[in-house]
Order: structure tokens, then C-alpha cells, then sequence
């Protein structure tokens, strides 16, 4: 595109999906004149007109640009998500062990832990990979070609290969390898931002004395907010508790009947905080004055309840807080933890015998019975 048409696009790398790009700027060039959207760059202007040359530079720039590289970002971030989510639930994951032939089968957190646990060999936790088939096909390969994964040298043969290592505690990845970028979702979430310039920014205000005694540290509970009022609380079931007793809106009720994963629940609960910001009712769309209006009008409608359909809130849009540093988002669970006990033990009362008199106990205990059929039916 320089060499023949003279368009230089600025930042291709953090164009999260270039064909798509290149396909949606081909439709609008076709529209209107390339001048309309690119800044013209002269190169020897000084020179004569007939050996002066201009350039077209396509840049975020322009607002339409901008647009475009955002909604490519978002659009891939929930297809990576979404793959994520699809690979934690897959039972049906199978695979062999690199080190020792060991065959698995169900999730892929049972190879990928008995690698770090029995062969010492770490790519990180398994919610943290995505694509993870590709990534162990990859990394195979290229001990299959003899090749070390993280020096990256290659030997004359495979016991050559397990020796060095083994010796060189080089059974790990090399990180300085682009290539393996793609298989994890950290690269994913900010735009141009690899892991290694998000941990740095994580990392760049830790004190340098690192061996202070920190015995009289003393942690104070971050408390999460109401999703319609101020109301804080220290734990998620304190909060949810609030939420259904002053606002008859019942989260974990929510979650169980709609079947809501972890991703599904962070966008519910980003959609109802903007809903709320912006004094807008999301079971009537009605607009208020103030929040205290709206809250007014949804606990009188019994609108906190009457959530939209799924698709309206379960948008990419939504991946991303209202408010900076929702602690709500970080109590959030993707499994069934959160269930009340009664839930879990379906209201099963259970009442254990008196210890008192051990010796009459011991005669007359129900477990005898127990024991005794089992010793029968062995």
C-alpha cells in the first residue's frame, strides 16, 4: 500500500483485526475522495512540482478512524472472551503430556496442572490461557523439531534436549516470545499493551525496601457499593441481602434462573450502574431528574426487578465499569459457591447423637448398623 498507492496507515499493531480494516477503509475510499479522510503529506517540496510526491497518512486522528479501531478491539475482546469461558466449561478437552506421555481427558486445568505439579513445567494458571489446544500443539512442535522453549536452541536429538532442560531449569517458555502472546488473555485487554507493559504499570509503585516487617499490617476490608444507592457492605452476601430487602432486587436469584456466567455478570452489572448514573429506569426507559427520583419510582413500580431482555445488556459496551474500581465486579463468582446454605443442602436438617454416655453409645449407635451391612456386602 506505501509502494503502490502511497497510503501509510499509522499504528497497524494496534489494529486489533487488520482485514477487517482494510475491508471497512476500501468501502469508504469507493465513497468519497481519499483526501477526506487522510492527511496529505508532500515529500521534496522543495524540489520541481513533477518530482514532488504526496503521501496519504489514515490515522486515529480522525474520529471516524478512532471509532473503528475501538469497536475492532471491543469485537475481539469478546470473541477471545468468549472462547475463554467456552474452554473453562469444556469437559471434553483431551490431551498428552509433553514430558511423560501421560494421556488426559475432561478440562484442560488437569494437564495443564500435573505438567507444573509432577514435571515442574508452568505456562500459567488455566483461567488465564485462551486458545489452549493451539498453545500445547505449538509448543510440542517445537520439541518434536528438538528445539529448547526457552533458550530456544536446538539439539541432535530428544534425550540430548530433556538432559539440557532438565540441567538448565529450562522447562518453561521463552517470554520474550512474541508468538506466544496470542494465548493469553492479558494481551487482549488494553489496546497496544502487551503483558510484560501491564505487569510493569502494576509493578512501577512497589517500595524498593521489599523485607520491611510488615507483622503490625493491619487490612482494612474494601467495602462494595449498592447498585441503586449508597449503601456499602463488606461482603457480597451482606450487599445482596441489601439489595433484595430495600430493593427487592435479588442478584444470585437473577443469576441462577438466567444461567449467567462471569462475563454475562459483570456486563449486567455494568449496564444497571450506567443505567443508574444516568437517572434512567432500565424496566421503563422513563429518564428522572435525579437518582433519588429514580430510586423512588423503581422501588414503588417494582422496576428494579424488571430487568430488559439479555440481549439489550449482554453487549461488549459493557465489559468495561462505569466507575473505576468497582468493587462489586471483584465479588463476583462464576460458580455456585454463592448459594445460600439451604440451597446446597436442599433444607436437610442434620442432628448429630449425644456423646454423653459414650459406652451406651457405642452399643446403641445407628453406625453399627452401617458398619455392619457394609462388612456384610463386602
Amino acid at each position: 500500500m506505501i509502494i503502490e498507492h502511497k497510503i501509510v496507515i499509522a499504528d497497524v499493531k494496534l489494529v486489533a483485526d487488520f482485514p477487517r480494516y482494510i475491508l471497512y477503509w476500501r468501502k469508504r475510499f469507493a465513497e468519497q475522495p481519499i483526501t477526506d479522510f487522510c492527511s496529505v503529506i508532500r515529500i521534496n517540496s522543495t524540489a520541481p512540482l513533477e518530482e514532488q510526491d504526496n503521501y496519504f497518512l489514515l490515522c486515529d486522528v480522525l474520529p471516524e478512524d478512532r471509532v473503528l479501531r475501538e469497536e475492532l478491539q471491543k469485537q475481539r475482546l469478546k470473541e477471545i472472551l468468549e472462547q475463554q469461558q467456552q474452554e473453562r466449561n469444556d469437559n471434553s478437552f483431551h490431551g498428552i503430556c509433553m514430558f511423560c506421555n501421560e494421556e488426559f481427558l475432561g478440562n484442560r486445568s488437569v494437564l495443564l496442572n500435573h505438567m507444573a505439579r509432577e514435571h515442574a513445567f508452568n505456562i500459567g494458571l488455566p483461567d488465564n490461557i485462551v486458545n489452549c489446544s493451539e498453545y500445547l500443539r505449538t509448543l510440542q512442535k517445537k520439541l518434536d523439531d528438538l528445539q529448547c522453549l526457552y533458550c530456544e536452541k536446538t539439539f541432535r536429538d530428544k534425550n540430548t534436549l530433556k538432559d539440557h532442560m532438565r540441567k538448565k531449569q529450562h522447562r518453561r517458555i521463552n517470554p520474550k516470545n512474541r508468538e506466544y502472546d496470542q494465548f493469553y488473555v492479558i494481551n487482549y485487554l488494553e489496546l497496544g499493551k502487551s503483558w510484560e507493559e501491564v505487569q510493569s504499570e502494576d509493578d512501577r509503585e512497589l517500595p524498593d525496601h521489599q523485607e520491611d516487617d510488615w507483622s503490625d499490617w493491619e487490612e482494612h476490608p474494601v467495602a462494595a457499593v449498592c447498585l441503586f444507592c449508597e449503601k456499602r457492605a463488606e461482603t457480597m452476601e451482606k450487599l445482596c441481602d441489601h439489595m433484595e430487602d430495600a430493593h427487592g432486587f435479588d442478584l444470585l436469584k437473577i443469576k441462577s434462573e438466567l444461567g449467567l456466567n462471569f462475563y454475562q455478570q459483570v456486563k449486567l452489572v455494568n449496564f444497571i450502574r450506567r443505567q443508574v448514573h444516568q437517572c434512567r429506569c432500565y424496566g421503563c426507559r422513563v429518564k428522572f431528574n435525579s437518582k433519588a427520583d429514580l430510586r423512588t419510582h423503581m422501588e414503588e413500580a417494582k422496576h428494579t426487578s424488571l430487568l430488559p431482555e439479555v440481549k439489550t445488556w449482554d453487549q461488549p459496551e459493557y465489559y468495561f465499569p462505569t466507575y473505576e474500581n468497582d468493587t462489586l465486579l471483584c465479588t463476583l463468582s462464576d460458580s455456585e459457591s454463592d448459594l445460600t446454605a439451604q440451597e446446597q443442602n436442599g433444607n436437610v436438617t442434620i442432628i448429630s447423637e449425644d456423646t454423653s454416655k459414650l459406652r451406651a453409645l457405642k452399643q446403641s449407635s445407628v453406625l453399627n448398623q452401617l458398619l455392619l451391612h457394609e462388612c456384610l456386602k463386602n
